[in-house]
């Protein structure tokens, strides 16, 4: 295992462990030809991260990082290899010039989070030398990388590189939801279209208020009882436990909570014609596409419908700059991109899944992706 070097500052010197584990990761089932992982620890800082590359043929990776109370480090690390290859096929579904990474830090966000956490974080970041750039994910937020940035320049999400993507995330969510309506239900219009959305949280409130602008039925679950009780109050949403609400008869079933909501468990209780929402990984194995499709629900492959956020954030190293209106126009595009999953899906008499994999697969075998 090799160690790498870390640039020491008289305020943080020396004292963190990165540690390259790629040899040891390619026993996880999820491995799938990963570039690099590292391990990066500072007990004085707390900090207990993994930092997974996928795949740099677009570009440098590209990914959130998210902090969660894994059970164990392999729990850690498979999350962190699943969320980066997502990150990979995301980028070239977007049409941006970077590859795909993530990183996971061991830790309750609501009790463990400081200052010298998330300088330490940076720390490890930039020992990478531009070789992954970080950002926002479930648990972390702006201020948070405002203190990564203190320690490395490969960081989007501060307040003075793009802020929070959340916004973004749920605009290109609620863009994805209109065209997987208008494929799988004839509508022009979500008026009327009733909607289960699992977590209300960052993402899946906003989306909540442009789906209820947009006259659409709502049904909400949270695990917080106080976040589900907000959401119902400003949407006229109805509040639904979190265990029921794959059984409430929709339209669409809206996972923007963690992963794998989408489970032998789970895929037997859904009433809905389509699923799309915010959530990464949703399918727990590729082989629920399938179940989906023979039930004739139409799946919106997380990592093309939840776009919207990274590419926002990527427009901050856009040669000309970001503006929202090109955001705009580039977030936008994530319903045609859709749209096309689904009638290639249909002509070929394949789950959308994997239909979507294939195109990626394409994009990153073009050399002409490489660019803005």
């Amino acid at each position: 295992m090799e160690a790498l070097a870390v640039r020491e500052t008289p305020e943080m010197p020396g004292d963190i462990e990165i540690t390259d584990i790629t040899a040891e990761a390619r026993a996880n089932p999820a491995f799938d030809g990963h570039e690099r992982i590292v391990r990066a620890v500072d007990m004085a800082a707390g900090l207990h991260a993994i930092i997974a590359i996928h795949d740099r043929t677009l570009g440098p990776a590209i990914g959130g990082c998210r902090m969660w109370p894994y059970e164990s480090e392999d729990a850690a690390l498979t999350d962190a290899l699943r969320l980066s290859r997502g990150m990979t096929y995301k980028s070239a579904m977007a049409g941006v010039p970077f590859g795909g990474g993530k990183a996971v830090i061991l830790g309750d966000p609501r009790t463990g989070k400081s200052g010298a956490l998330f300088r330490a974080f940076g720390r490890a970041v930039d020992a990478l030398a531009g070789g992954y750039i970080t950002g926002e994910d479930v648990g972390v937020g702006v201020d948070d990388m405002n203190r990564a940035a203190e320690e490395t320049r490969h960081v989007l999400g501060t307040g003075e590189r793009g802020g929070d993507p959340s916004p973004w995330t749920a605009y290109g969510v609620a863009v994805g939801i209109e065209a997987a309506v208008r494929h799988r239900l004839g509508r022009d219009s979500l008026a009327g279209t009733t909607v289960a959305v699992q977590g209300v949280g960052s993402v899946g409130y906003k989306l909540c208020d442009r789906l209820a602008f947009q006259g659409a039925k709502l049904f909400v679950a949270d695990v917080s009882a106080e976040a589900a009780e907000r959401a119902g109050a400003a949407f006229d949403a109805t509040v639904v436990a979190p265990e029921e609400i794959y059984g409430v008869k929709v339209d669409v079933f809206a996972p923007c909570a963690l992963g794998a909501a989408i489970n032998d468990d789970t895929v037997g209780r859904l009433r809905c014609a389509i699923i799309a929402g915010s959530a990464n990984n949703q399918l727990r194995e590729a082989r629920h596409g399938d179940l989906l499709r023979d039930r004739n629900v139409l799946y919106a492959p997380d990592y093309v419908i939840n776009a919207g956020g990274a590419i926002a954030l990527t427009l901050q190293l856009h040669p000309d700059g970001f503006s929202p209106e090109r955001a705009g126009e580039r977030v936008a595009a994530i319903g045609w991109t859709l749209a096309e999953i689904f009638e290639r899906a249909d002509r070929e008499g394949a789950a959308p899944g994997a239909v979507a994999d294939r195109i990626a697969r394409e994009r990153l075998a073009d050399p002409a992706r490489r660019a803005w």
